[in-house]
């Protein structure tokens, strides 16, 4: 019996930017970076407006800033990104209670679990799903793919992309894959897309001209079996809705509190070492990574930072770590270090086969984080929302030399004015004061 094209696969169109140009009507339309502010920092999502100038995610700000200079470069609000997730991940279950979430903007959905499903009905579903999800959030728009497959409805998710959708008809999943370049398949980066062209594989359907053996010998047992496989559209991984809130952590807690900075720098590494270690023998990778502290008065603290895409790289998560900790205040010493990852999903994004190292790059990025709250002076970060007593509800759009530029404008007003402050002015407070309309209305069935 021919399967069914019952997996779905959702993906929010250039999420993190969508939400900041929702949410700031001076920038709708307009090109949007969010990612790390600094020297060293990198793209996390680039709006399609951005996209346009060669701007993509992972790639340093140093870069983006010479291809985009007259983008708007935001250092994110990932509380507003996690509202506007909930809102689309509750709506995917009520399609059906099988809903993996790889990260706040993407999840496969398992259509089949719900046994009132009908397959004819995918095209209709479809349609009211993207409908209700630009309503439900305020019009962000999504794309959507739908195969046999995990494999098959993640790459038809992005042959319509943005605000598009795609179905793979059962059967005909060779025929899509075989012109496809063979970076297209989960893993396949730059270093193993160099490594297959020195023996003339570029396409998916070059794959095929290649035993099983050969491909092992090329790229070892587990990613060549994976790859000969994945090339045949031969998936048969299920939908995992137990794994949105897990994490795979590490953990460690002295005897006496810790206060030299180097010393627990060398404790974070290894705990950030121990944790990929971990993702790697359960076969899965993380999006977000999450530091751990726990000061003298016992109180408990974390702070997280949320990659391009999954990861089970040692020196990744390791970099990821201790920018955290560089963040972090430690003054008063340590009782307690722990180094999580969290967003898991069993793929990986970047390059599975790319050489591994222990030793973090030359080239190693900020990734986005939230300001502390109450933010100090210097903290103002572009993009945060703030409050004044006097102009109202804003955003930073820039910071420097004792001052602070905002817009006053949210969601629910016309362009705002833009207004320039002492960075110390106490009529300015970080957050929005005002009554939030509320981001979901309900939409019937």
């Amino acid at each position: 019996m021919r399967p069914t094209a019952s997996i779905l696969h959702l993906d929010l169109d250039a999420f993190f930017a969508s939400v900041e140009q929702r949410d700031k009507p001076s920038l709708r339309g307009k090109p949007v970076i969010v990612g790390g502010i600094g020297q060293r920092g990198v793209v996390s999502t680039a709006s399609y407006e951005a996209r346009r100038y060669g701007v993509r995610s992972a790639m340093s700000m140093a870069e983006a800033r010479s291809r985009c200079p007259h983008a708007a470069f935001l250092s994110g609000r990932f509380d507003a990104y996690r509202a506007a997730s909930a809102v689309v991940m509750e709506r995917l279950r009520r399609l059906s209670p099988a809903v993996e979430p790889l990260s706040l903007d993407e999840a496969f959905v398992d259509l089949a679990a719900d046994p009132d499903f009908d397959p004819a009905s995918v095209p209709d579903l479809v349609d009211r799903l993207r409908g209700d999800v630009a309503e439900l959030t305020g019009g962000l728009t999504a794309s959507v793919g739908v195969a046999t497959s995990k494999l098959m409805a993640k790459i038809a998710t992005e042959i319509d992309k943005p605000d598009g959708s795609f179905i793979v008809a059962p059967g005909t999943e060779r025929d899509l894959l075989e012109p496809m370049p063979v970076t297209v398949i989960a893993g396949v980066g730059p270093a193993t897309a160099a490594r297959l062209h020195h023996v003339g594989i570029s396409r998916v359907g070059d794959v095929w001209r290649h035993s099983e053996t050969e491909l092992v010998d090329l790229l070892g047992q587990a990613a060549g079996t994976s790859l000969h496989r994945l090339s045949r559209g031969i998936d048969d991984r299920s939908v995992s809705s137990h794994r949105e809130n897990k994490s795979v952590s590490t953990e460690d807690t002295f005897e006496t509190d810790i206060v030299d900075r180097g010393e627990l720098g060398l404790i974070c590494d290894a705990l950030a070492r121990r944790t990929a270690e971990r993702l790697r023998k359960a076969g899965l990778s993380g999006r977000t990574v999450t530091l751990k502290v726990r000061y003298h008065d016992f109180t408990t603290h974390t702070r997280s930072t949320t990659l391009p895409g999954p990861t089970d790289q040692t020196r990744l998560i390791v970099a990821t770590a201790r920018r955290l900790l560089d963040a972090t205040d430690t003054g008063g010493g340590l009782r307690l270090l722990g180094v999580g990852v969290s967003g898991l999903a069993d793929w990986v994004q970047d390059d599975l086969f790319a050489e591994e190292s222990d030793d973090e790059p030359e080239s190693a990025t900020e990734t986005p984080r939230l300001p502390a709250d109450p933010p100090r002076a210097h903290e103002w970060s572009p993009g945060m929302d703030v409050h004044h007593d006097e102009y109202g509800d804003g955003w930073v759009w820039g910071r420097g030399l004792g001052l602070v530029t905002v817009r006053f404008e949210t969601r629910h007003t016309p362009v705002g004015p833009v207004r320039t402050l002492r960075a110390d002015d106490p009529a300015l407070t970080p957050g929005h004061r005002e009554s939030p309309s509320p981001v979901a209305g309900t939409v019937e069935e």
